[in-house]
């Protein structure tokens, strides 16, 4: 069966929404503690980290309740409606009272970021579980996700690069006024969600089991090795937005290239995800990601050669490429691995969300665990510090090595995948 074209583009609107959650605190929120609240580095990574503990909790309950929406009501729009508050939680994260800084502003960010991913977490997981409610095939439900990602990805690139522009001068109000406007096209994005996912999802829900669906997930061999992999390479692409504001503002001396950084990161990979899909029906989806994870190993060390604005934009840009495979890919053989266990599908996607939670959280914990080593100092709005050569030492390791060291551990995990299958010309259900 092949889906209309306009219920998936509205559904996989709702994407872009989300990709302004997952760009703007991850892009920005270290180096807001940082730089304009004053908050040190190792307080601010916990700041990012702690909340995600909630998620680990929550994602999978709501994965369960979202499946016991289904059995009683036939649809999960009711958690997926109330997610759409996220927006608030945008605006008071980065709407912090003037004269607070230090421990108190970690305090009142944390408490937003907790907010924030509880209800991102109540649309994301339903959202996420659309795909495997329905009765589609192998190459449908890659399908289904290249409409998603490339609207992600839009999302991404389009947060990526106004939010670093929208907060060039580092005030508070300018990251405050900066929230307001994204928070409004979170709202939009996410109502036409809705609607896109209530065409889907008509006369099409699977009906999931009741039997143990946690129990049943952690043991499903191929389940556990792409989420670990996923939890690794989450791991990865989320220090590595953290770091980028950090590495073009002290090894280029321009905190402007953040935005063209990240432009030329998630440029590429919206044209780019046609083709991984094009591929994926050619060598199937493992061996694609296999690909992609193996161009992240070879090509996140390669900043230590220490090049100039022009061959790191270059060298950005195939990592983006790569990115766009890493999320097409993995994401579309989460419903493969519900399809293979007959598995309650909310179940499975909230384990899923929790892990890519957790590897937001993980990716600039780490990076601010890595400059404390380093003996970065944190400074506040209009004031400026020098760092020592052991902190520019630290922030450059943290944004090469250590990643590549993430997407190797990813990529051994991901090459116990056995789901995939040899791909013919006739399977393109």
């Amino acid at each position: 069966m092949k889906l209309r074209r306009g219920d998936l583009i509205a559904y996989a609107t709702g994407s872009v929404g989300m990709g302004v959650w997952v760009t703007v605190p991850g892009l920005l929120l270290l180096y807001f503690l940082t730089h304009t609240l004053g908050v040190p580095p190792l307080l601010a990574g916990l700041t990012l980290l702690l909340p995600k503990i909630v998620d680990i909790l929550i994602h999978p309950y709501l994965g369960n309740r979202s499946d016991h929406a289904v059995r009683r009501s036939g649809n999960r729009l009711g958690m997926l409606r109330f997610g759409l508050l996220l927006a608030v939680a945008m605006v008071g994260m980065f709407t912090v009272p003037p004269g607070i800084s230090g421990v108190p502003a970690a305090l009142w960010v944390g408490g937003w970021f907790i907010i924030g991913n509880l209800l991102f977490a109540c649309f994301q997981v339903p959202y996420l579980t659309t795909p495997s409610d329905l009765d589609v095939g192998y190459h449908e439900r890659t399908r289904i996700f290249t409409f998603r990602m490339l609207l992600l990805t839009v999302g991404l690139l389009g947060a990526g690069v106004a939010a670093p522009a929208l907060v060039a001068a580092g005030g508070r109000g300018d990251y405050g006024r900066r929230a307001l406007l994204l928070s409004g096209v979170m709202v939009v994005s996410g109502l036409i969600a809705v609607i896109g996912v209530r065409r889907l999802t008509r006369d099409r829900v699977v009906t999931p089991d009741a039997h143990s669906p946690l129990a049943l997930a952690w043991r499903d061999r191929d389940f556990r090795a792409l989420v670990l992999s996923y939890l690794c390479t989450g791991t990865t692409t989320h220090l590595f937005l953290a770091a980028l504001p950090f590495y073009t503002e002290y090894l280029f001396g321009d905190t402007a290239l953040t935005a063209v950084f990240m432009g030329a990161f998630l440029g590429p990979a919206v044209v780019a995800l046609p083709v991984w899909f094009v591929v994926s029906r050619r060598i199937g989806k493992q061996r694609g990601l296999v690909i992609c994870q193996t161009v992240f190993v070879v090509g996140s060390p390669l900043p230590l050669l220490g090049y100039g604005v022009v061959p790191a934009v270059v060298v950005v840009a195939v990592l983006g490429i790569a990115f766009a495979g890493l999320q097409l890919f993995a994401f579309a053989m989460l419903p493969d691995a519900v399809a293979a266990a007959s598995a309650p599908a909310g179940s499975y996607t909230g384990v899923w969300t929790a892990t890519e939670a957790t590897g937001t959280a993980i990716g600039p914990y780490v990076y601010s665990a890595v400059l404390a080593a380093g003996g970065f100092a944190a400074t506040t709005e209009g004031h400026t510090v020098t760092q020592t050569a052991s902190a520019h030492t630290a922030l450059l390791l943290g944004f090469t090595v250590v990643p590549a060291i993430f997407m190797a551990v990813a990529l051994f995990f991901q090459l116990r995948w056995t789901l995939d299958r040899p791909v013919t010309a006739v399977d393109i259900s």
